[in-house]
């Protein structure tokens, strides 16, 4: 499903137009967004939580030419799935 099927789906269920649906998803994701841009957890019980999670410095290796090079450390988004959603698509 992408985000167009999704939009689709949701105006349906909830009778609004696909513009208004649009609009809150866009919403929705933004303040995932900006929640995560400031270190905060965004959790949805059931079904899951949005992270933002650091990873170290670490060495890797161009797998074209076979030279190590350093990738530095960063911070990631990550998703955890909840127990609902984990039980639903066993």
């Amino acid at each position: 499903m992408n985000k167009d099927q999704l939009i689709d789906a949701v105006a349906a269920k909830c009778g609004l137009s696909k513009k208004q649906t649009d609009e809150c998803l866009e919403s929705i994701l933004e303040n995932i967004t900006k929640a995560l841009q400031k270190n905060d957890k965004v959790v949805f019980t059931g079904f899951g939580a949005f992270v933002a999670a650091k990873r170290k410095a670490r060495q890797g290796v161009n797998p074209k030419t076979g030279a190590k090079i350093q990738i530095p450390a960063m911070t990631v988004p990550k998703f955890r799935a909840g127990k609902a959603l984990k039980d639903a698509v066993r």
